[in-house]
């Protein structure tokens, strides 16, 4: 009877200490108890509209950030219901005419802010996991979507979605300055593909080269950038397809949405609960917000 009780307290024990990690687990992620943040908590989208103004999506604030200069401001403040707009919001980017973009995983919806800073649905939840956001030169909206493997093309004006290609687990996207669309991708034989406009696909760096990749960002010239939230790494990648350590380790924790601020790169970083900027010889510095 005694080997029989000491082994019920040792399964006791350890279902309490299992209870104890994910308490403190979800305490370390808990987001704020009201609408009031005034710090970035968990950022892992970001977008750029003109010279000084950010835009920050914060998963778990439920909402969206405005840093103009060094003022960090709530622009939209979502709810925490699940399924209510901007919940959890992941992609950001700006359209053709300078109107921001939002895409939410709670909604299934990518979303656009009106002149009253207010979000509208553009597809009547027609994506499924919605990751990130490119605009090509027409104006039409290029989704990845991590939960159906493709690329859905939304009309600039909104409307229903239309498979745009088919890409394995599709996460970052950029379009460059031939309007082709840069992906990273999750599965099949490539880590980072190229699509043209006729929807032919190259394999820009074959294999699993990354240990997280998140996002991808492409200059003038035609050289990607890359983020790697498990090597806190952002990688280079020229034309040899060779990705090449740029900016690695402090004050990079876990990168992951990446955007211009003219010839500075911009990275929203979750786990330094940051936004850095990276210069043309890959220094990272964390922005001073007040």
């Amino acid at each position: 009877m005694s080997f029989i009780r000491a082994r019920f307290i040792r399964i006791g024990f350890w279902l309490f200490a299992i209870l104890m990690v994910g308490i403190s687990a979800a305490a370390w992620r808990a987001p704020p108890t009201d609408s009031t943040a005034d710090v970035l908590v968990y950022p892992v989208g970001i977008a750029v509209r003109g010279e000084q103004e950010i835009f920050v999506a914060d998963l778990e604030v439920h909402g969206i950030w405005q840093i103009d200069g060094a003022t960090l401001r709530m622009y939209f403040q979502g709810k925490k219901q699940f399924r209510t707009p901007i919940n959890r919001p992941r992609a950001l980017a700006i359209d053709g005419e300078g109107r921001l973009l939002a895409g939410c995983s709670a909604t299934r919806e990518v979303f656009r802010f009106n002149a009253a800073d207010q979000p509208e649905p553009l597809t009547g939840g027609g994506i499924g996991n919605p990751i990130d956001i490119a605009v090509n030169r027409a104006g039409e909206l290029l989704v990845s979507d991590l939960e159906l493997h493709c690329i859905w093309k939304v009309p600039a004006a909104g409307g229903k979605a239309e498979k745009f290609v088919e890409v394995p687990a599709p996460r970052g996207l950029s379009i460059d300055a031939d309007d082709r669309l840069w992906v990273v991708s999750h599965g099949g034989k490539a880590s980072l593909v190229r699509v043209s406009a006729d929807k032919q696909i190259e394999t820009i760096v074959a294999g699993r080269a990354f240990r997280f990749a998140h996002d991808v960002a492409v200059d003038k010239e035609g050289t990607a950038f890359v983020s790697d939230g498990y090597a806190a790494t952002i990688w280079k990648v020229g034309a040899e397809g060779t990705p090449v350590a740029w900016a690695q380790g402090d004050p990079l924790k876990s990168p992951t949405g990446l955007a211009w601020q003219g010839e500075t790169l911009l990275v929203a970083d979750p786990k330094a609960c940051a936004i850095l900027r990276i210069d043309a010889d890959g220094v990272a510095t964390a922005m001073e917000l007040n």
